[in-house]
């Protein structure tokens, strides 16, 4: 047994005396009380494993004395007795948070049972505090959100305020940029430490399963659901929910999600009885919200409830000084999870790495190192390991699509006479979506209604767009 010392509160001596001999005999110390202030002052001196305490002692009672060991100390398990069996001593001992409850006059084996359980019990509860702990290292913010530069220094004093709250938060930033490494730090910085973190991407699930996804299902919802099943609000309760590519939520649930961070409650597909919810919300995207709020693609007050408290992540480009942090990082976490050698990089090949705009972002950067921690010959990495970045390696030269389209767009309108053009804004965009859809229904296959959500426009929309501009359909 884990648990070495105990407190025995009873106004009864003969209670007293049987049980320190049967729990000394056990290896347990122990120390007896007579009263409820007797019972408190030891347990302000002393620290208890274990606590059983009569229900009725002059003074303080077992129950007021339940309460106050369980503000204070809510790690250590009390069994309360009493030899009144009625229904309400069970149920308000159990209510205050006792582990258990027995009553005089009481078997020893029936303690013994009891104690064997406490035990488990308390060594499940240290497992689960190493646990915490670990985990809470694991995600600390000096650990996993790796840069000292100026920009992410400001991150970092943002998380500090914010992650101790319940505050709701949206985290917007390239992909890449680390969203849902800042969602985790959050929640593992957060009293919520313990409870569930569950991610969903909102764009990675069918329309019509993502709402099946976040609020669950009644049997009979819909063809095919056999069975009742809670969705990510129900499992992620007490915790914090993720959503990634929250501008990819179809209205219609943005109306219900609206709904849960108004009411805090959710109802099943299916279902009439509204579920009460305990569930902190941080929300990411890569999008413009405010723009698509203006397109009437998002929902404005949907927003407003989300953006409570924006953190926007720089790009891996505008915090270039990171890079070697990063760089070090990531090769020696390699040379760990591979059981690869160390490698280290040349002055050379960091320049390359430090001038490429890495339109990918960290991420981007961590597959280059790992590629290159795992298939160099040598132990110092050299541009050669590094033939993907080739001459993109121009600290000037922004490979963002909107920085490529932005080129085109200069070299297009060099020569034209902008006292003669009109409608200039119609013949750009006529001009980019021809290209844009036929490419999208290349990847789809011809695939309409897959087309039409990734492009994020309705079917029917890209139906006369597709004959508007003359697009072919007929594949080679």
């Amino acid at each position: 047994m884990t648990m070495k010392r105990l407190l025995v509160a009873d106004d009864e001596e003969s209670i007293r005396w049987v049980l320190s001999k049967a729990l000394a005999k056990q290896g347990f110390s122990v120390d007896l009380a007579n009263n409820g202030q007797e019972a408190l002052e030891l347990f302000e001196r002393n620290s208890y494993d274990l606590a059983i305490l009569d229900i009725k002692m002059p003074g303080i009672s077992g129950l007021d004395l339940l309460s106050q060991f369980q503000q204070e100390r809510p790690d250590m398990l009390v069994v309360m007795m009493t030899a009144e069996s009625t229904m309400k001593n069970a149920v308000e001992a159990m209510k205050r948070g006792a582990y258990d409850y027995i009553t005089k006059p009481f078997d020893l084996d029936a303690l013994d049972a009891i104690l064997l359980k406490a035990s488990r019990a308390n060594q499940v509860s240290e497992q689960v505090s190493l646990l915490k702990d670990e985990l809470k290292e694991q995600y600390q913010l000096d650990r996993n959100l790796i840069g000292s530069s100026q920009p992410m220094q400001e991150v970092y004093k943002l998380l500090g305020k914010i992650a101790p709250t319940d505050v709701t938060v949206l985290i917007t930033g390239e992909s890449g940029t680390g969203k849902e490494l800042v969602a985790r730090a959050i929640h593992f910085n957060s009293p919520r430490l313990g409870k569930p973190f569950l991610a969903i991407n909102c764009a990675a699930i069918p329309r019509e399963l993502l709402e099946s996804e976040l609020f669950g299902h009644e049997r009979g919802a819909f063809t095919g659901a056999t069975e009742r099943r809670p969705g990510k609000f129900e499992q992620a309760n007490g915790g914090t929910l993720f959503l990634d590519e929250i501008g990819d939520m179809p209205l219609e649930l943005q109306a219900k999600l609206l709904r849960v961070l108004q009411e805090r409650e959710i109802t099943r597909t299916g279902g009439n009885s509204p579920i009460s919810v305990d569930v902190r919300i941080v929300a990411a995207t890569n999008q413009n919200l405010m723009r698509k709020v203006e397109e009437k693609n998002f929902r404005e007050d949907l927003f407003f409830r989300l953006n409570v408290v924006p953190i926007e992540l720089p790009p891996l480009r505008k915090r270039r000084d990171d890079i070697p942090i990063l760089v070090d990082y990531f090769l020696q976490h390699a040379a760990k999870e591979f059981s690869a050698p160390l490698r280290s990089c040349s002055e050379e090949t960091m320049e390359l790495l430090q001038s490429y705009s890495w339109p990918g972002n960290v991420r981007e950067l961590e597959n280059t190192i790992q590629r290159a921690a795992l298939l160099s010959p040598d132990q110092l990495l050299t541009p050669a390991d590094f033939p993907l970045l080739g001459d993109k390696g121009d600290a000037g030269n922004d490979h963002s699509l909107e920085a490529l389209i932005s080129n085109k767009l200069e070299t297009s309108l060099a020569n034209m006479d902008f006292g003669e053009l009109n409608n200039l804004y119609e013949m750009v965009l006529h001009q980019m979506e021809r290209p844009l859809i036929k490419i999208v229904l290349e990847k789809t296959r011809g695939n309409q209604v897959r087309a039409a959500e990734i492009l994020g426009i309705n079917r029917n929309t890209l139906r006369k767009k597709i004959k508007t501009l003359e697009i072919d359909l007929r594949r080679d």
